[in-house]
């Protein structure tokens, strides 16, 4: 007999990835927008899912398919869409956290994953199984380190300053920049105007580009996303995650180098023995690591 067929997909909130593979070849590959799909009702959402993943395998249903979600961050919010998914696909479903393909994409199974991305968020797995979740509370309260939170506050920074009177910065005008205007006060207006995360993120270059320039508000921006990204693995190691192990991945983490660096100096003051690792292979490839664990040594 053949190897079976297996998927996996990796929902972010920008992006939905999706890989089928067989025998360890990737048969195909697909990256769409996330809004063009799910509309965060748990069964529109797995009909719509499994038949992306139907076209994927052209019409075939994989025998095992792992989906990573942004958005499912408890148990039950997996197992309702685990269950509405098998319904429609068949086979083998797994559904977990976004986070928890990240250690499975670096070959390690187990430990704290953390997604730094549009959103960020730590996860985990408890002893006896249970999901161990800190963060991804989204960009208006929380998301530390992502990139519509570093321009959060970074605005913030920059009003600070202004507040201050020293208002001498380049993180003052790279935001300008990005948002199109040369009235320092008219940020808050112009971000305001937008009220979306991705449209927001879209400005974190200009935070990473001004801490290049040598904008001291900038670079404590970075320091202090690094360092509420790390308590949040501080978090889960509080409640008992294994943290042996702890790995990051998210466009922003894996292409910023000021944003890993000061991560992993967060890292080691918070926990020395962890072994940090920084992922830039894509997240999917953890999905179809436990689509296949989940079939054994047939897959």
């Amino acid at each position: 007999m053949g190897h079976p067929l297996i998927a996996g997909v990796d929902i972010g909130g920008t992006k939905t990835h999706l890989v089928a593979a067989r025998g360890g070849v990737t048969v195909t590959d697909r990256i769409l927008p996330t809004d063009d799909w799910r509309v965060r009702e748990v069964d529109a959402d797995a009909a719509a899912l499994a038949g992306l993943v139907r076209s994927l395998c052209d019409g075939a249903a994989p025998a095992s398919t792992a989906v990573g979600a942004h958005g499912c961050d408890t148990d039950a919010q997996c197992t309702a869409l685990r269950s509405a998914l098998g319904r429609c696909l068949g086979g083998t479903v797994q559904v977990l956290n976004d986070a928890e393909l990240m250690a499975p994409a670096a070959g390690r199974f187990g430990g704290i994953g953390v997604v730094v991305g549009t959103g960020s968020i730590a996860v985990a797995r408890s002893p006896d199984g249970r999901m161990l979740a800190a963060g991804g509370w989204g960009w208006i309260l929380g998301d530390e380190g992502s990139a519509p939170a570093l321009v959060r506050d970074a605005a913030r920074a920059v009003r600070g300053a202004i507040d201050r009177g020293t208002p001498g910065d380049a993180l003052t005008d790279a935001l300008m920049r990005a948002v199109g205007t040369d009235d320092p006060t008219a940020l808050g207006r112009r971000l305001d105007a937008t009220r979306s995360a991705v449209a927001w993120g879209r400005y974190a270059s200009a935070v990473f580009a001004a801490a290049d320039a040598g904008s001291t508000l900038a670079a404590g921006v970075i320091a202090g996303g690094a360092r509420a990204l790390a308590e949040l693995v501080g978090v889960l190691i509080g409640r008992g995650a294994d943290a042996a192990s702890v790995v990051a991945g998210g466009g922003v983490i894996a292409e910023q180098p000021r944003l890993e660096h000061a991560f992993r100096a967060a890292m080691t003051e918070l926990s020395p023995a962890s072994d940090v690792v920084v992922l830039r292979d894509p997240p999917v490839l953890g999905a179809l690591a436990l689509a296949g664990r989940a079939l054994g040594p047939a897959a």
